[in-house]
């Protein structure tokens, strides 16, 4: 990967977020109960309230809870997003460009027995913290701040468009670069696909100067059996896709690389591009030819699930409204013209074409479904809606934000049509909501019968509380509030970890 690597498409970034100092600790009990960061200078809504960095790790146990924690959850919730220290300024900077922290909470019969919040270790993290780099630098290496999963045993943070997941251990120690015991060679993906059924790892792999992209697949052994390379215009972003049964579902949406902004030190060199047209694509998951679909143009942000039905492919998703600049407008984040909703899209093999309709317009990010689901029909799906989330997104010169937004998390019936809606206060921003099944086995119980849970900000408090809500009584008061001595900033994806 020599050329663009992510140390020189993100050099403007890299060398603001890790110049100067941090005032990050790693505190016990009493280190938790600092006051939560103030807003950094410069105006910026990615720097400000509920996307304000926290600039301690903290440490704490036995924490309090309203409600009952039930007992048959045992593990650990954990979620990745960017927190960045050491920011001059943060306008010259780009929110989802900080260093990943992982926050966790860690439940086992009937009790919140710890939380912890960790930045990923990569070398250039590890060396403003005063530590030793836990394992050998990979040549892209990054604090991956996307997301973190469950995968046979470990626990990896993962990041799009280059580095290798960093392995944590169970209390959120970076352990080391993870590459799937020696066999994954170039870049990976923020988004994976866990097929129980089949017991396969899939992910679709881009990078700023590839013509293509990679299809993953890591086998039931832990190692990458399969890579596939699909055809894509120079420096397509593919940030999520979707699996079904049999076919991988690639999206191509009119975003990419600019290698002039990425030379003139553009914190993140991706653009929009009114000439590039929207298609999504159909490949065999053993690999094969993919059949090409043109789409209306949209910003396609994240998959709920996808499935076959008969001579069809089903995917429902979350998209913008075309355009959509990942780079901002001045924002230090991105800049989106209108809010995002779910939708579903039918993708018609037989008769070669795609119907797209929209499943509510409600503004919502970060769907998630039972993971015992994936890949096969899903009944229910879980979206999170986020007032400060949605406004801070609509920055685009001429675009005020909406200020009636609410903030909410939404459970959707797709056989019914249905929605039920769990209100929050409107300061009560809320996170990506993660179904947790009670039985420990998403695929053998009725698919909404487990829990729904996320990190909520608590205005009150000033800090966060876990919120776990049943999900077959999900507008009813929640099972159990966990109060956390902090803040989790608002951020992007985590999953639930449980014990083994």
């Amino acid at each position: 990967m020599s050329g663009h690597t992510r140390r020189n498409v993100l050099r403007g970034t890299a060398a603001i977020a890790l110049a100067g100092g941090t005032t990050a600790l790693r505190g016990g009990p009493a280190a938790a109960l600092a006051p939560a960061a103030s807003a950094a200078p410069g105006g910026s809504p990615f720097y400000e309230g509920v996307f304000a960095p926290v600039t301690e790790e903290l440490t704490a146990f036995s924490l309090p809870a309203t409600g009952r924690i039930p007992r048959e959850l045992n593990g650990r919730y954990l979620r990745n997003g960017p927190n960045a220290f050491g920011i001059e300024d943060p306008r010259a900077h780009h929110w989802m460009t900080g260093p990943g922290m992982v926050h966790g909470v860690r439940l086992g019969n009937g009790r919140a027995e710890w939380y912890r919040n960790r930045w990923v270790r990569s070398a250039a993290v590890a060396g403003k913290l005063g530590e030793k780099h836990p394992g050998p630098v990979p040549e892209d290496d990054f604090a991956c701040n996307t997301h973190v999963i469950p995968y046979k045993g470990r626990i990896l943070a993962t990041q799009e468009s280059g580095p290798l997941p960093y392995e944590l251990d169970g209390e959120l120690n970076t352990v080391r670069p993870y590459d799937f015991r020696s066999t994954l060679s170039g870049a990976f993906a923020a988004h994976t696909k866990y097929d129980a059924h089949a017991d396969e790892l899939h992910a679709i792999a881009y990078y700023p100067t590839w013509d293509h992209v990679r299809h993953i697949v890591v086998d039931r052994t832990g190692k990458v059996a399969r890579t596939t390379w699909i055809p894509m215009p120079a420096g397509a972003m593919v940030h999520d896709f979707g699996l079904t049964e049999r076919h991988v579902v690639v999206i191509d949406i009119p975003v990419s690389f600019d290698p002039e902004a990425a030379r003139s030190g553009a914190p993140v060199p991706y653009v929009w591009d009114d000439h590039h047209a929207a298609r999504v694509g159909v490949m065999p998951r053993e690999g094969g030819p993919v059949r090409w679909f043109e789409v209306d143009p949209v910003f396609y942000s994240h998959t709920l699930n996808a499935y076959e039905e008969g001579a069809t492919v089903v995917m429902d998703l979350t998209t913008y409204p075309a355009p959509f600049f990942v780079a901002g407008r001045g924002s230090g984040g991105p800049a989106a013209t209108g809010t995002p909703a779910l939708d579903r899209w039918t993708i018609d093999l037989e008769h070669g074409r795609v119907h797209q309709r929209r499943i509510d317009d409600r503004p919502q990010e970060f769907p998630r479904v039972n993971e015992g689901r994936v890949s096969r029909r899903h009944r229910y799906g879980y979206s999170a809606a986020a007032a400060d989330f949605f406004a801070a997104y609509e920055t685009v010169d001429g675009v005020p934000p909406d200020k009636a937004f609410s903030s909410a998390l939404i459970k959707h019936d797709l056989l019914r049509g249905t929605c039920e809606v769990h209100r929050l206060a409107k300061a009560a921003a809320a996170g990506e909501a993660v179904f947790v099944p009670r039985d420990g086995d998403g695929h053998k119980a009725a698919e909404d019968d487990g829990y729904a849970l996320a990190y909520v900000h608590n205005p009150e408090r000033g800090a966060s509380d876990l919120l776990i809500l049943a999900a077959q009584d999900f507008t009813g008061e929640p099972v159990a509030r966990i109060h956390l001595p902090g803040r989790v900033p608002l951020g992007f994806h985590g999953s639930w970890v449980p014990d083994a």
